[in-house]
């Protein structure tokens, strides 16, 4: 009996450490596991070899103290106490304390190549102490330098290079080209799209958490997201993804009843909501803000030849899925089949520099130039171009797109057995190292998990050292987009933390 006693106690006070004392895995700490006692161990954090610089900056309390008072009062930053970073490596990120987390969402989908890479930090430095800035009105090797290899990337007839600063930014610029082009008004975006938070992309994005109600976006109309797992329609064949639906359906592989009747629903728009000529049409490959949703395979090529046969352009919207990161392609629209007449992009394409681009064909670009003498101060910076080169550089020399499809699909196929162990995990889907996993209270209903529920959860991965983001119109899915050199190991932990964090969930449910 008092061997039972200690054993007990022994159980209580592992398990009581493995939740509340996180920091532990930066001392290189792990928990044995005592399955037989169902007790969830602590992943073991892989190793990195490299050492933070310490930590001399703003004490926490003061950092929070000059947030209150002079930055936006939006409620955006992540848990209940928000981390304050410090210094990121490759795929890892430390806070003020020392703590080491594994980085899974990549600030937004923007970390390509690695935090602070040795080979674009040396390229930033070199430029640093050569040229920070000049304009457009004076030529600099390194924009025409990043403007040939970036055009190499690109089929023809997109060769026409638009330089910007932010997503958003490039979006705005690409609205303006469809209608100087088309001489119409009217684009069409998917519900839960993102496409920017400036005054002008408001209107294509439809979100509900970005809308408002002042007047804005004048000419945006949103059509039925054809979203096989949350959308009316949607089977087990759907998808270009390695992990399809649970839903079933009487389709066969190469026949999707989905994509046709999504079609009807696009064709629906056109004849009842937009005028008889359009300016465009814009959507992501897949969309990111929206819990990483895909499209049935042949919809965007149908769609497109529909946008087209009333005098529309078609946008493809790469911020998120452009260099590499889906893996089987370097562009998001070339996993659909299709040849977009503007591509804009951003994110990846500095590796978290503020950089993006508008690239469109000559004729558009002619069109534009005709309207309106088009100037961006800092579009083409010489800093953000040199940047811009070395990311590419990078992408190529370590085959980090080949990397996204390899490790990608073995993530993918790793949370799927998660989807399959857990009730509360709804749908696993994405392409590459662009995944989402959307919770749901049964998969069933596929009513959302409760905000409280997803908070916890979050919380949880956080604190067992693994960041990932979120989104989804109620914020129930989990977006994972880990910087380009993630390795296997890195995933296995990855996909421990999550089962961990779950099993906790389960339990709190229990009780």
């Amino acid at each position: 009996g008092i061997y039972l006693h200690t054993y007990c106690m022994i159980f209580l006070c592992i398990k009581h450490s493995a939740l509340l004392m996180p920091d532990m895995h930066t001392l290189g700490a792990s928990w044995t596991s005592v399955t037989k006692l169902s007790l969830h161990t602590k992943p073991k954090m892989p190793p990195c070899d490299f050492t933070p610089e310490r930590y001399q900056s703003l004490a926490y309390n003061r950092v929070l103290e000059i947030h209150k008072q002079h930055l936006s009062p939006m409620a955006t930053a992540y848990f209940q106490k928000p981390l304050l970073l410090h210094q990121g490596h490759m795929e890892w990120l430390y806070d003020s304390e020392g703590n080491r987390y594994l980085d899974f969402f990549s600030g937004i989908v923007t970390v390509s190549v690695g935090h602070c890479h040795p080979k674009v930090n040396a390229v930033a430095q070199k430029q640093l102490g050569r040229l920070w800035h000049t304009s457009t009105l004076f030529f600099h090797p390194p924009m025409h330098e990043y403007a040939e290899k970036l055009s190499a990337l690109l089929p023809e007839p997109l060769k026409v290079i638009f330089l910007t600063n932010s997503g958003s930014e490039a979006n705005d610029l690409a609205m303006l080209m469809a209608r100087a082009h088309s001489n119409n008004l009217d684009i069409i975006s998917f519900r839960g799209a993102y496409h920017g938070c400036s005054p002008y992309t408001l209107g294509l994005t439809n979100v509900g958490t970005f809308k408002m109600e002042l007047p804005g976006g004048l000419g945006c109309q949103s059509t039925m997201c054809p979203d096989v797992f949350r959308g009316p329609w949607g089977g087990s064949h759907c998808r270009d993804s390695p992990v399809q639906t649970i839903r079933k359906c009487s389709c066969a592989p190469d026949c999707c009843q989905a994509k046709d009747k999504y079609i009807e629903q696009f064709e629906d728009t056109l004849n009842t909501s937009v005028a008889k000529s359009l300016a465009g049409f814009f959507a992501e490959p897949i969309q990111g803000v929206n819990g990483v949703v895909q499209y049935p395979k042949g919809f965007l090529k149908e769609a497109f030849k529909l946008v087209r046969e009333r005098g529309g352009v078609c946008i493809a919207d790469e911020v998120q899925t452009g260099f590499g990161r889906l893996g089987s392609h370097f562009w998001g629209f070339q996993t659909h089949d299709v040849l977009p007449d503007i591509v804009t992009m951003a994110k990846g394409m500095g590796n978290g520099f503020p950089m993006a681009a508008v690239v469109t064909t000559p004729e558009i670009a002619k069109s534009l130039a005709k309207r309106l003498l088009h100037f961006n101060t800092f579009g083409g910076n010489p800093m953000a171009c040199a940047i811009g080169s070395a990311v590419l550089e990078v992408i190529k020399e370590e085959n980090l797109q080949e990397n996204s499809q390899e490790v990608g699909t073995y993530m993918l196929l790793k949370f799927a057995k998660l989807r399959d162990e857990f009730e509360i995990v709804g749908d696993v889907r994405g392409k590459g190292l662009m995944i989402g996993m959307e919770m749901v209270q049964d998969k069933v209903s596929r009513k959302p998990l409760p905000r409280e529920e997803l908070n916890q959860i979050h919380e949880d991965c956080k604190r067992l050292g693994l960041l990932v983001g979120r989104g989804g119109i109620f914020s129930q899915t989990f977006r994972i987009a880990p910087p380009m050199c993630i390795t296997k190991p890195e995933v296995d932990f990855a996909v421990e933390v999550f089962r961990s964090a779950l099993i906790q969930h389960m339990e709190r449910r229990a009780k």
